[in-house]
C-alpha cells in the first residue's frame, strides 16, 4: 500500500463514533440515503467514496450513496474561460445541492473559484486533512528522460493549468508548455498513446488516487512549483438548514487543514483573480509553530510575477491571508491579473 494510501486509510481509522455522532445518527435515521454528489471523473469518485467510508465509521446506521454529476467542465475539451472558468466544474453541483438533489458536495478546493460567490444558504462544513500538494513530472513510456533538467530546449510539455505553466517557464524558458485537457487517466493514455508531449505536470494526489503513482517520474519541489489555492484539501459543502448533516460533517474537520485553507482563499478573495490567472498560495505551519503563507502572481508564460510571503499565529489566518494579498498588489498582482484576458 502506498503512503498516501495509507493516510487516506489512518484517516478513517481516527474518525471514532461517539455519542454526538450516536445521536445525529438517530436524528438522520428517518431520512432516506444521505446522498454525496461528486463529479463523475476518476479521481472525484475516488475522493467521494473516500468520504462515504469516513461517514459509516462515524454513523455506521446511516445509509449513504454516492450520486455522479457529469458538469459542463468536464464534458468540455476547450478553454475553461469560454464556460466562464473553474466555476464550470461547481454549478451543476451546486445546485443539485441547493435543490436538494444531493446532501453533501464533494469537491476539491483547488477548483473552487475565488472570484465566484457560494449560493447563499451553503458552506463548507469541513475540510479533510490536506494530502500532498506536490507537482509531479509523467514522462510517456520509453522516454530517454527522467527530469525536466535534462530535457532539450523546445521539448513539449503539457499541463491543464495556467500556474503550472507559467512556473515551468519561469524555471525552464527554452521549453514549448501547452494545454492538455481531460481527467487525469485520459491525459496520461494521450501521453503515451499520441507523443505529442515528452512529459505531463500533473498533481501527485490525483495520480494516487487513481492508482497511477508508479508514473511519477519526478517529484517536483515547491519552491520550483509553488502549489494552488487548496491544494491536496477536500472541502465537503452542505445546506446550512440540515443541521445534523452539517453538525456530522464537522466531525470530519480537520482544524489545521482549515486553518491553511482560510488563509490560501483570503489572499485569492483579495487578489480578484479570474480563472486565466496564475496564481499560486500555500499555507503551511512552521516549525515553531507560526502560520506562513507564501503567495505568488504570474504572466501566463512566468516572465514577470509578483512574490511575498508572511508569517503570522496561527489563529489569525484571515488576517494573514489579506496582508499577504495586500503585499502582492503593492508589488504589481493587480496589473499583472488584470493584463490576462478572462
Amino acid at each position: 500500500m502506498s503512503e498516501l494510501a495509507h493516510h487516506r486509510t489512518d484517516l478513517v481509522r481516527q474518525v471514532q463514533p461517539t455519542p454526538v455522532t450516536d445521536y445525529l445518527g438517530r436524528m438522520l435515521a428517518d431520512r432516506p440515503a444521505l446522498k454525496i454528489g461528486s463529479r463523475t471523473s476518476p479521481m472525484a469518485m475516488s475522493q467521494a467514496r473516500q468520504v462515504k467510508a469516513m461517514l459509516a465509521e462515524l454513523t455506521p446506521d446511516t445509509p449513504t450513496e454516492i450520486v455522479g454529476i457529469e458538469t459542463s467542465g468536464d464534458k468540455w475539451m476547450g478553454d475553461l474561460a469560454e464556460l466562464g472558468g473553474k466555476g464550470a466544474f461547481l454549478k451543476e453541483i451546486d445546485r443539485h445541492l441547493v435543490m436538494g438533489g444531493i446532501d453533501v458536495a464533494v469537491h476539491c478546493m483547488k477548483d473552487v473559484p475565488g472570484d465566484v460567490p457560494m449560493p447563499d444558504g451553503t458552506a463548507f462544513a469541513a475540510y479533510l486533512e490536506r494530502d500532498d500538494v506536490h507537482d509531479v513530472a509523467v514522462f510517456r513510456e520509453g522516454s530517454p528522460y527522467s527530469s525536466l533538467d535534462e530535457v532539450p530546449p523546445g521539448t513539449p510539455i503539457g499541463t491543464s493549468a495556467v500556474r503550472r505553466k507559467a512556473q515551468l517557464l519561469r524555471y525552464r524558458p527554452d521549453l514549448h508548455v501547452d494545454r492538455i485537457r481531460g481527467n487525469v487517466n485520459s491525459r496520461v493514455a494521450r501521453l503515451d498513446e499520441t507523443k505529442q508531449f515528452e512529459a505531463l505536470v500533473l498533481a501527485r494526489t490525483g495520480l494516487h488516487r487513481v492508482g497511477m503513482q508508479h508514473r511519477i517520474t519526478q517529484v517536483l519541489p515547491t519552491d520550483l512549483m509553488c502549489p494552488p489555492i487548496g491544494a491536496g484539501v477536500i472541502g465537503l459543502q452542505c445546506r446550512t438548514s440540515d443541521q445534523a448533516i452539517a453538525e456530522l460533517l464537522r466531525l470530519l474537520d480537520h482544524p489545521e487543514t482549515r486553518t491553511h485553507v482560510t488563509a490560501e482563499r483570503t489572499m485569492l478573495h483579495g487578489l480578484r483573480g479570474h480563472c486565466n490567472s496564475p496564481i499560486a498560495g500555500h499555507a503551511t505551519t512552521t516549525r515553531d509553530g507560526q502560520l506562513s503563507l507564501r503567495g505568488m502572481v504570474f504572466t501566463r508564460e512566468g516572465g514577470t510575477f509578483a512574490y511575498a510571503q508572511e508569517w503570522d499565529s496561527t489563529d489569525r489566518p484571515a488576517e494573514l491571508g489579506a496582508f499577504v494579498s495586500a503585499t502582492l498588489l503593492r508589488k504589481g498582482a493587480r496589473g499583472i491579473i488584470d493584463g490576462i484576458p478572462h
